[in-house]
């Protein structure tokens, strides 16, 4: 490990100004008479110089990082920090890949549908829902059905409650232009329903194997059952002419 070459680090935060990005200093980069010193297994080693710090990490080969910069003295830890920040960014990568982005499905109905297409729109919004996702009901009004914005209301109305075991209403119907639109949002997050549909699959996928080795032991005992009349009928003496004279 070479101290003497200067090596540092960055991390982001989020603030509603924008990013900040915060540069830790390592090894020769720290410039403070001293420091408090935090070793490897985090067991608090004192207040010491600087100099002694470097050469207890040279010692080590390990790096020097100053990890509470605004303390008196500062707080360094003993690390090896090319780990720590691949580390870091693993971490960074596993939360965004947990983060879920909200999704706003649509689906447009007419007020006077008709109930099998009714049924086939509320199986879409029950699927959006159970995956998670909010959904934008839209009722799309012609001509003198404008007159009639009741029929969309009562629509809606149906729709939510129909659907009120999976989603809930987060924004009540209201009226925008020829449409009137409500939003249905779902009771679970997407993550927890991700799981779900996981444990969904799995139980779906279980069940069929289950089902595929059922039929293969019975189609094992039908061939065992079948082999053993085939044998029986093997070891019956066949009949011959004598056997169908007249004792007498």
């Amino acid at each position: 490990m070479d101290l003497g070459r200067s090596r540092g680090g960055t991390q982001k935060t989020n603030n509603p100004g924008g990013p900040i990005t915060i540069e830790l200093r390592v090894n020769e980069r720290i410039r403070v008479p001293e420091v408090r010193l935090v070793g490897p297994n985090g067991e608090q080693v004192g207040i010491v110089r600087i100099e002694d710090a470097l050469r207890l990490a040279q010692e080590a080969d390990l790096d020097l990082v100053e990890v509470a910069a605004t303390a008196r003295p500062p707080v360094c830890k003993l690390m090896d920090f090319g780990k720590y920040k691949y580390e870091t960014a693993q971490k960074a990568r596993e939360s965004r890949r947990n983060q879920t982005n909200t999704v706003i499905k649509e689906m447009k109905l007419r007020p006077k549908i008709d109930p099998h297409d009714y049924e086939t729109k509320k199986g879409h919004v029950v699927r959006f829902l159970r995956a998670g996702d909010k959904v934008k009901i839209t009722i799309m009004f012609r001509g003198r059905e404008q007159s009639r914005p009741e029929l969309g209301f009562r629509l809606l109305q149906r729709l939510a409650e129909d659907v009120g075991e999976l989603g809930f209403v987060e924004s009540s119907p209201r009226q925008d232009g020829r449409n009137m639109i409500m939003v249905l949002g779902p009771h679970k997050k997407k993550s927890e329903a991700r799981v779900d549909v996981e444990a969904e699959k799995a139980k779906k996928v279980a069940e069929h194997e289950a089902e595929q080795e059922a039929e293969r032991v019975e189609r094992a005992e039908q061939l065992k059952q079948f082999e053993a009349e085939k044998a029986a009928g093997a070891t019956k003496k066949p009949k011959g002419p004598a056997d169908n004279l007249d004792p007498e």
